[in-house]
């Protein structure tokens, strides 16, 4: 006969155990450095959510509600806590956002006790995800993430075809939410990233205009737009930021991560790339920088990616995925990029600001061809020359 007290007692402190353990920092590439172990997984989410711990209706100490993944957090630090507002999917396949917060930034994240109850609009959502945290200078915390429906005009039988609008919602304390109405677009929209400051008096937004649910279409890129009223949200006029291109990264789409960095240089943007392959669809993450007076121009845009799944990173629910939609600055110009992998879990990579700002500044620009690959590297082949050591130097070195 199971002690089921006994076994309650184990999975808390199995879990807490799980909750205590202390990240590793990685051998980086310069830029930054992954950390060992992911900072959050389903396996994080707490035992109250996923048992029935009476013994008389469960006997058999069964998950109950079993949680499939969390991933794809925005992130901020407040009082000196860094906090992520995770997607966490359950096995039914619906999403819904939870409060998880550390000391640090790299471990000992734990979920708050209660998942967040997110107001809704007078058409419910199905599902709603990726929501992008960003502190405005009004006052106001927003959440900005992807509302999914389905499509009332879909054929009889499409079950699939779906329709995606860019949620608001706003917060002083991440505990309270006020929904306000979904941004108004002529084109579907995921991926809407709120700057976090006024632009000519006016609320700006990153956009992701696309055709279908899933496919980008005629949409050009990362897009940009000023609007009157957070509290009603329409978009009359959108002009491609960040322009999708043939075989590169950003080939079949691409999207605005966090909110930019602001810097001394100008605007630091984390975004995510998407490509086909025989494999199906590659996302890896990238960057890019704008003016510092106008967030629309774009100044530098570094060739390839940033970072892309390895190891470990490429398993889970969708295969070889990165994607990243929160990331924290700190005053000393740390930089914690939180970023999921594979529709599954959630990872942390440390940077600082003047490596991303040289990073974007001085890494060459995508030339489009290979002939311009390869004279991009003789030439630092050339310039490395006086820098080489000796093969002497190199052994004593041992």
């Amino acid at each position: 006969m199971i002690n089921l007290n006994k076994r309650i007692q184990e999975l808390f402190q199995h879990h807490e155990s799980l909750l205590l353990r202390q990240n590793e920092p990685q051998c980086g590439n310069g830029i930054f450095q992954r950390y060992k172990f992911p900072v959050l997984t389903s396996a994080h989410t707490p035992l109250t959510w996923r048992y029935d711990l009476n013994t008389e209706t469960n006997p058999f100490l069964m998950e109950r509600i079993m949680i499939n993944g969390v991933f794809n957090a925005g992130a901020i630090k407040l009082n000196g806590k860094y906090y992520l507002v995770a997607r966490v999917e359950g096995a039914d396949r619906k999403s819904f956002f939870a409060v998880a917060e550390s000391p640090n930034g790299v471990d000992n994240f734990r979920f708050w006790n209660n998942p967040v109850t997110m107001p809704e609009t007078d058409e419910p959502d199905v599902n709603i995800y990726d929501m992008r945290l960003t502190a405005h200078e009004d006052g106001w915390i927003y959440g900005v993430f992807c509302s999914e429906r389905k499509d009332p005009n879909a054929h009889k039988g499409d079950l699939s075809s779906a329709l995606a609008t860019a949620a608001i919602s706003r917060t002083k304390d991440l505990i309270t939410w006020e929904r306000l109405p979904d941004l108004k677009s002529k084109s579907q929209q995921r991926n809407v990233v709120l700057h976090p400051e006024f632009i000519n008096g006016k609320y700006a937004l990153y956009t992701r205009p696309q055709d279908s649910f899933i496919d980008a279409g005629s949409g050009g890129g990362i897009g940009w737009a000023l609007i009157d009223d957070i509290e009603h949200a329409v978009i009359t006029h959108e002009a491609i930021l960040d322009s999708r291109h043939y075989h590169t990264v950003k080939e079949l789409k691409n999207g605005e991560g966090p909110h930019p960095i602001k810097t001394k240089q100008g605007w630091v943007h984390l975004a995510h790339g998407v490509r086909p392959c025989a494999a199906g669809l590659r996302y890896v993450l990238y960057m890019y920088m704008t003016d510092l007076e106008d967030p629309s121009k774009l100044i530098a845009s570094p060739g390839g990616y940033f970072m892309a799944p390895e190891g470990e990173e490429r398993i889970g629910d969708v295969y070889n995925v990165l994607f990243s939609n929160g990331w924290i600055a700190d005053d000393d110009g740390t930089v914690f990029i939180y970023y999921a992998s594979s529709d599954t879990r959630m990872h942390v990579a440390v940077s600082t600001v003047d490596k991303l700002v040289d990073y974007c500044l001085n890494t060459p620009a995508d030339g489009f061809r290979s002939t311009t690959s390869v004279r991009t590297i003789q030439a630092l082949i050339e310039r490395n020359k006086p820098f080489i050591p000796s093969m002497e130097e190199a052994v004593d070195s041992l």
